[in-house]
């Protein structure tokens, strides 16, 4: 499967885009939110999903791999193909889907042209679990500014602690102690785990 593709932006539309890679244009399918994300001709790194059916291979791109991942949980639902997911998040950010999802708000993922009722709860029922799992996977891609922050949860969720979990404590120990080590912070955060 084709993870991603480096290359320059050649053509840009707010429904797709055309990416050259070494003189291949690669014709990808985007949302609104991707397209809002895209920088004005230049090389750009996109995500993206190789959807093979027995009639075509298609394309869709992202800008985010949170996005792409949301992509991918809501067309594993029967009745979401990919043209519904990818109004979703056009209509909707990836943080607003998930919220959503998370939250069991039906009428904000009904109100996506396409998505009934019954087709709002099947989302929720079948993806609440899992979305929250999307959202951790984002907040560890997310660059941040402090990277003992970071190296001490990456640390901490190789010992087996959740990171929603880790992150308290951890913020905790650097809130009384800002000047701690990496070393020094997961063994206070250890102490109060």
């Amino acid at each position: 499967m084709i993870t991603h593709l480096s290359g320059k932006l050649v053509e840009k539309n707010p429904t797709y885009i055309i990416v050259e890679c070494n003189g291949v244009g690669y014709f990808l399918n985007i949302s609104l939110h991707t397209f809002s994300l895209l920088p004005e001709n230049e090389n750009i790194k996109v995500y993206t999903h190789l959807q093979v059916k027995e009639d075509s291979h298609t394309l869709f791109g992202f800008m985010e791999k949170t996005e792409r991942e949301i992509f991918l949980l809501l067309i594993s639902v029967s009745g979401i193909g990919p043209s519904i997911a990818r109004t979703m998040l056009s209509s909707l950010n990836p943080v607003q889907v998930r919220d959503a999802i998370a939250g069991g708000d039906v009428a904000k993922i009904q109100a996506v042209k396409g998505i009934g009722t019954k087709t709002a709860q099947r989302v929720i029922v079948e993806l609440k679990d899992k979305i929250l799992k999307v959202h951790d996977m984002g907040e560890v891609s997310l660059p941040s500014n402090n990277t003992t922050k970071e190296e001490a949860l990456s640390a901490l969720e190789v010992l087996g602690f959740t990171r929603r979990l880790s992150e308290k404590v951890v913020d905790r120990v650097l809130s009384q102690d800002s000047s701690l080590s990496v070393e020094e912070t997961i063994k206070q955060a250890l102490k109060n785990l």
